[in-house]
């Protein structure tokens, strides 16, 4: 196999597991260990232009930032690895802080189902404002009950 095709496979991988180590952190350290940092992501104020859960962008891309420095030099797994995880938190700043949170006015309109299923589980996991009986700890996925309540209601 080509080793072009090989990095694609390894930047893939390492993208889709993000999501597994998204949803890991935010139940588990987020809500957990760390929810002194994320708190304030739960208790809404329209004129925060950053919260200390902004802190975890620095805490997430230590990871990729050392598999860069690793596998610079010989383009070696680590550094497309780093590639996945990069692309990862680009997908995340996207679709968490620019689609869903609105922190910068764009993307208002995309109202595909798939973007529709992950903003009403987010709503979800808002609803709570505490870190217990938290749900929906994904970022990229939501539940099948999302598409199929938000493709119900589209009917």
């Amino acid at each position: 196999m080509a080793n072009w095709i090989v990095n694609i496979i390894i930047i893939i991988i390492s993208f889709v597991g993000m999501e597994g180590v998204a949803w890991l952190a935010h139940k588990y350290i987020m809500h957990g260990l760390l929810w002194s940092l994320h708190k304030d992501h739960h208790q809404p104020n329209a004129n925060a232009k950053l919260e200390r859960n902004d802190s975890f962008f620095i805490i997430f891309a230590t990871p990729a930032i050392i598999c860069f420095a690793i596998g610079y030099d010989d383009f070696s797994v680590p550094f497309w690895m780093a590639i996945g995880i990069t692309l990862y938190g680009a997908a995340y700043f996207f679709i968490h802080d620019l689609f869903i949170h609105q922190r910068i006015k764009v993307l208002r309109n995309a109202n595909a189902t798939y973007f529709r299923a992950i903003r009403k589980a987010h709503k979800v996991h808002h609803k709570h404002l505490g870190k217990e009986d938290g749900e929906c700890f994904g970022m990229l996925w939501a539940p099948l009950k999302y598409f199929k309540e938000v493709r119900r209601n589209a009917s």
